[in-house]
Order: structure tokens, then C-alpha cells, then sequence
């Protein structure tokens, strides 16, 4: 069974957007230029920036645009997000937003389901 391991909120305004989450939940957010996106620590994490607490998942938050979801997605951990994506659309879901590489972590893309939600795919790299 593939599990969920992260989620993805746009914003308008970060300082706003962090803010809000900061305040409310207890949330630490950490920017990342180079990549235009910024973390979301939900629970405390090891070395590896892995949740410690089993179960538990952290995320991130990137600036909405015309080419990114425009609500929440989760991400599923997949064994290969090639054989996902064939099996998406074998089931009448679309591509969303091509495989990429994410540096020496893994792989991603984001589908959209026969609902239209956009879902993203991550797969460690080996």
C-alpha cells in the first residue's frame, strides 16, 4: 500500500500564509530560495529531515501561480512514479506536471485524478 509522506500549500502572501499556520498550529516553516519553496515542519525531525514520530508527516508551501495547483495536494510515496503514472492514466487521470528530479532525494510529478484533484508522486531515489 503507498502511503502518504507529504503535503503541499499554496499561498498568495507568505508572511501571511506563515503566519497563520505558525500561530495557529505550532508550525515551523523554513524558506528555500534556490527553490522557491519552503518547508513545513509539523513534527520534529531527524538528520535526515525525517519525521520522528512514526506516522506523522511534514510538507511545504510554494507560491501559487497559473501552472501550480491552486489548493493543497498530498503526495504519495511510490516505488516508481513511471508505473504510477501509466496506471493513473490508464484509469482516466492526467498528467499534471512531468517527473522531475528533486537534487540527490528522489523523483517527482503530480497527477490529476478522474475528479480533478491533483495528487503528487514522490519516489526516493535508489
Amino acid at each position: 500500500m503507498d502511503k502518504v509522506v507529504h503535503f503541499e500549500i499554496p499561498y498568495d502572501d507568505i508572511e501571511r500564509v506563515k503566519n497563520f499556520y505558525q500561530d495557529i498550529f505550532g508550525w515551523e516553516i523554513q524558506s528555500i530560495p534556490e527553490m522557491n519553496y519552503n518547508m513545513v515542519h509539523t513534527v520534529a525531525v531527524d538528520e535526515k529531515q525525517m519525521p520522528v514520530e512514526k506516522g506523522a508527516i511534514n510538507g511545504g508551501m510554494y507560491k501559487r501561480d497559473e501552472n501550480s495547483s491552486q489548493t493543497p495536494v498530498i503526495v504519495i510515496n511510490v516505488n516508481s512514479i513511471d508505473e504510477s503514472v501509466n496506471k493513473v492514466l490508464g484509469k482516466g487521470g492526467t498528467i499534471f506536471r512531468d517527473k522531475v528530479s528533486v537534487g540527490e532525494m528522489g523523483f517527482y510529478a503530480q497527477v490529476k485524478d478522474t475528479e480533478g484533484n491533483i495528487i503528487g508522486l514522490w519516489e526516493v531515489k535508489k
